[in-house]
């Protein structure tokens, strides 16, 4: 019983068809099932147990708006019944009370579950269009027009069928005639207690052909003057004839206004999927909470000092870069405590604001301080150290050492022999300039060896640190998180 899916375009949040109220309630559904250790059983078992009842409601059918006929013996329910849908099929008669089951007419299908639930016999049942052809009656699909037993029968099986389904029907028109308009029964024993449902009831004063002139007006202040003494200032009142067809034009436009809407039992599965959610949203967080990139890249860089990988790479730049190489330190394995103190330190800032039981499921997925340090030793332990010398350097570095003294000693030989400094001594000189220039660059490669060597060292650890974060923390969180995020969606929490 809920609005006509033809009423709004698809994907409107604010139609509650039967596909939304589904799809919502399957979301909850499947929140319950993935997160069981996390939503505590008080709150999973209630929840469950509603969502069935839901499950229920919405199997019965709520893209139907349930219009029912009240009214009292002689009040011409049956007539109207048959004159609104064009059909002969009410009971009509002068043997009174008429109408002893209720009989009911579809739009769009046969609404079999709802009128099961209902308690509508199969032999009171039909289907506007499985007699018509006209298209004229489409805008009225999943309307279900109930032709009531009389609520003031002797009878007191009609009035029991009249208690059951004044609470079921999305609209309440109650028939009434110009004898029996001040029925107490009426007043006191149904109107004055539906001041809460004033926006889904209608008055229809029938037989008004039957009177004299002038003498509607004066009916309906009557009438007026009644419901405003019930507490229904609110109700709708309009004069009717079954045999005329006064206003029936307007009966039918107010019922197809109606269909539009969302029903009772719509309304009624969305308030109750809205109070399921609002009684599981303890076992959320208020906020989304996510795997931070800065947390990960703060717990990397931690990792790395404490494992001593900085003082190796500044040891590998600064001993590539002498002439004879010193000795390079070695990582070694952290240690446990300060790990401990890392894994903790992103625990905390990663599960702010998480209740306790996700906050555990976080802690029981990632890896213990224990191995995340063996795991940080063994990936920071497989990045090798680079070697101590780089063959073409030591080459050009040697080779200019030996250049450069050929050249100074040829070139004292050559003054102790006396030769002109212009012509004697330029290629000595000029091995002595070689030597020297090969040794500047020889040295200058070094260094920048040094500062490659030392930057790709770290580079490399920091990548396999990486990993392990990635694969120790982040990921295992991730995976508890977006179970988190899955419930935080199924309560319709905000995302931001």
């Amino acid at each position: 019983m809920t609005t006509n899916p033809t009423a709004a375009p698809a994907g409107d949040n604010n139609v509650l068809d039967a596909a939304h109220l589904q799809a919502r309630l399957e979301r909850l559904r499947a929140a319950l099932d993935d997160c069981p250790m996390e939503i505590p059983a008080s709150l999973a078992i209630p929840a469950r147990e509603r969502l069935d009842e839901v499950s229920e409601r919405l199997a019965l059918g709520v893209d139907h708006t349930v219009v029912s006929l009240f009214g009292g013996t002689g009040s011409g329910k049956s007539s109207l019944f048959n004159a609104l849908t064009s059909l002969q099929f009410a009971d009509v008669g002068a043997r009174r009370p008429t109408t002893s089951r209720a009989t009911a007419c579809t739009w769009g299908d046969d609404a079999e579950a709802l009128l099961d639930f209902l308690e509508v016999a199969d032999d009171r049942r039909i289907r506007r269009e499985s007699l018509l052809d006209a298209t004229d009656q489409d805008a009225f699909a999943g309307l279900v027009l109930l032709d009531v037993p009389d609520y003031d029968s002797v009878n007191t099986e009609h009035a029991l069928q009249v208690d059951r389904l004044v609470p079921l029907a999305d609209i309440l028109v109650w028939v009434v005639d110009p004898q029996k308009y001040a029925d107490a029964v009426l007043h006191e024993g149904y109107l004055r207690g539906l001041g809460a449902r004033q926006e889904d009831m209608l008055v229809l004063v029938n037989q008004v052909d039957t009177l004299p002139a002038g003498g509607t007006d004066a009916l309906l202040a009557d009438v007026r003057a009644l419901l405003d003494a019930d507490g229904l200032r609110d109700v709708q009142v309009l004069p009717v004839s079954a045999v005329r067809g006064d206003n029936l034009a307007a009966v039918r436009e107010l019922f197809l206004e109606r269909v539009s809407r969302e029903s009772n039992a719509a309304r009624t599965a969305s308030a109750q999927l809205d109070d399921i959610a609002m009684q599981l949203r303890p076992a959320a967080a208020a906020q989304p909470v996510v795997t931070r990139p800065e947390l990960a890249d703060a717990a990397v860089t931690t990792l790395v000092h404490a494992c001593g990988a900085q003082a190796v790479e500044d040891s590998v730049r600064s001993g590539l870069a002498h002439t004879f190489p010193r000795a390079m330190a070695r990582p070694g394995p952290p240690a446990r405590d300060a790990v401990a103190s890392i894994q903790t330190t992103w625990l905390r800032r990663t599960t702010e604001g998480l209740p306790g039981a996700w906050l555990r499921s976080v802690e029981n997925v990632v890896a213990t301080p224990e191995a995340l340090a063996a795991r940080t030793a063994e990936a920071v332990g497989s990045v090798q150290l680079p070697r101590h010398r780089a063959p073409v350097i030591e080459l050009a570095w040697w080779g200019g050492v030996l250049a450069a003294l050929v050249g100074v000693v040829w070139t004292v030989v050559a003054l102790l022999q006396g030769q002109d400094f212009g012509t004697g001594l330029v290629a000595p000189l000029a091995a002595a300039g070689v030597g020297l220039v090969a040794m500047a660059s020889a040295l200058l490669a070094r260094r920048s060896r040094a500062r490659r060597e030392a930057d790709e060292y770290a580079r490399a650890v920091r990548a396999r640190l990486v990993s392990v974060v990635a694969r120790d923390l982040t990921r295992p969180a991730d995976s508890v998180l977006a179970r988190h995020r899955m419930l935080r969606q199924a309560l319709e929490l905000p995302r931001q």
